[in-house]
């Protein structure tokens, strides 16, 4: 190794995800000297139950971190500091006394708490949405926990006897490369759960005794950017400090810099998750959005966003492939869906598992409408490629009616983002830019950022905001009366389902 390699500084980024976890090693100016990955296996026991293996997910983690610093020519001593970023709301249960999951971690789309969400009464479900923010849905972590307490073997006695630990996929990778020293997670995975408090940032007794949670359960709560713990000498040979921590989509959105207040961002992955910052102003949304805390430093106050999922995304490109068989690849949608004007009054609405934000239908099925004779692939790609789009418009619709702020772009990032003609039709229906960083791959680049700030690396957003190019903008170009035909027809078909 060079000695000027030798004295670059170096952070390792931990991006666990739902179905792959990545290890990227950047320097200091934010370029990249290593990436490494590895699948994660999914189980679905039965019908709406998804769930994966705990061990499974930490240790593809410290496998990726060994391989990077192999690739890089790094060791430990080279690694200032280590940022984690992760799936949300997926729940991890382990006995404080072997260190060993008590079963398989059920995943933030499983669905098996669902009678303890029933079995909210309205004044529980406004007290919920009031504390937390959230709409009470299977989709977060307090349902999940309360279903293995009370559903596997010995759990509620072991729970109740101070035995158990339980914490979302950041904490349980922070509990195994510390090497069982600290249990821990950042206000931004916190606010997922159900059971925290975003206003006083602390777990909330009264949501923890309508679920039954014992206290004894729960994490040690940070701010995303600071130090949490070092990892375990024996792991890597020297430890390596964690100093920055948050949720994937709060990660996305500190990695495209959305710093300032009515920032927005979309991240187009499996799903599409879009995020608006706003600010110290915890907006309390009449327009079915969410009220999360965002990714901050220690030294900041809390600072909210509002958030909105649109389910199926790459997962619709997916369906296209692997189910319908009418593309071969995710990269022939473009030029398929630009050989037409538009799709000719066929839309698609993939209620395949429901319908996210704003609308909250999880009993919604999919349906596709306007079909002719004349109907081919071409029709149903650019429909599914719209579908994208006309949904991600909702969102922004709703933050909009939410704030009364206008927005004038919005900036993006995640793989699905390399299809243009798709961009550009969301700048077109959204009457807005769309802006693509150099680094699409914003969420791994937020825990970079917030462990670079932690550890002092970087001074403020000021420094941050420096590092991130952003080299693409899809521009509006659609007259008024072509866009509001396109969003009557897709309205209409919404109806119908």
């Amino acid at each position: 190794m060079t000695e000027k390699k030798k004295q670059k500084k170096y952070i390792i980024s931990l991006d666990l995800g739902t179905t792959s976890g990545r290890c990227i090693i950047f320097d200091g100016s934010g370029q990249q000297a290593a990436v490494e990955s590895k699948d994660i296996r999914c189980f679905y026991p039965r019908a709406g139950w998804f769930e994966q293996d705990a061990n499974e997910l930490s240790d593809a983690m410290t496998e990726c971190i060994k391989k990077a610093l192999a690739d890089a020519g790094l060791s430990a001593n080279d690694i200032t500091a280590a940022g984690i970023t992760n799936q949300r709301e997926t729940v991890i249960v382990w006995d404080k006394r072997t260190g060993e999951p008590v079963c398989n971690a059920p995943v933030w789309q499983c669905n098996r708490g669902l009678r303890y969400i029933e079995a909210l009464n309205n004044e529980q479900n406004d007290l919920i949405r009031k504390k937390t923010g959230l709409i009470p849905s299977t989709y977060f972590s307090a349902s999940k926990l309360a279903w293995i307490l009370d559903n596997v073997p010995e759990m509620r006695d072991l729970a109740e006897a101070g035995h158990l630990a339980f914490g979302t996929p950041d904490t349980w990778l922070i509990y195994r490369l510390t090497g069982g020293k600290s249990h821990s997670t950042d206000y931004t995975n916190a606010s997922r759960t159900l059971l925290f408090n975003i206003h006083t940032l602390e777990w909330d007794k009264e949501l923890l005794d309508l679920f039954n949670i014992p206290s004894s359960l729960l994490p040690e709560v940070h701010p995303s950017s600071g130090f949490f713990a070092n990892t375990d000498r024996s792991l890597f040979g020297t430890p390596i400090p964690i100093c920055g921590v948050a949720g994937d989509q709060q990660s996305a959105l500190f990695g495209q810099c959305c710093f300032n207040k009515a920032d927005v961002k979309t991240t187009y992955g499996t799903g599409c998750f879009m995020l608006m910052n706003t600010g110290r102003n915890a907006v309390d949304s009449k327009n079915g959005l969410l009220t999360t805390l965002s990714a901050q430093s220690a030294k900041d106050t809390p600072m909210y966003a509002l958030e909105g999922s649109v389910f199926m995304c790459g997962a619709l490109i997916n369906w296209l492939k692997d189910d319908l068989g009418v593309i071969k690849s995710p990269e022939e949608t473009d030029a398929l869906a630009r050989s037409l004007e538009s799709s000719e009054g066929v839309y698609i609405v993939p209620a395949f598992t429901g319908l996210g934000a704003p609308h909250w239908k999880p009993d919604a099925r999919g349906l596709i409408t306007g079909l002719t004779r004349g109907s081919d692939r071409r029709h149903i790609v650019r429909a599914a490629l719209e579908a994208i789009c006309y949904q991600c418009n909702d969102l922004l619709t709703a933050m909009k009616a939410d704030t009364g702020l206008p927005i004038s772009e919005v900036r993006a990032d995640g793989g699905v983002t390399a299809n243009s003609f798709l961009m550009q039709f969301q700048a077109d229906i959204s009457q807005a830019k769309i802006i693509l960083p150099e680094n699409i791959e914003s969420t791994a680049f937020g825990a970079f950022l917030l462990a670079g700030l932690g550890c002092g690396i970087f001074k403020d957003t000021d420094d941050l905001s420096r590092l991130v190019c952003f080299n693409k903008t899809f521009t509006p170009d659609i007259d008024p009366e072509t866009r509001q035909k396109f969003l009557d027809g897709w309205n209409n078909a919404l109806n119908r389902v």
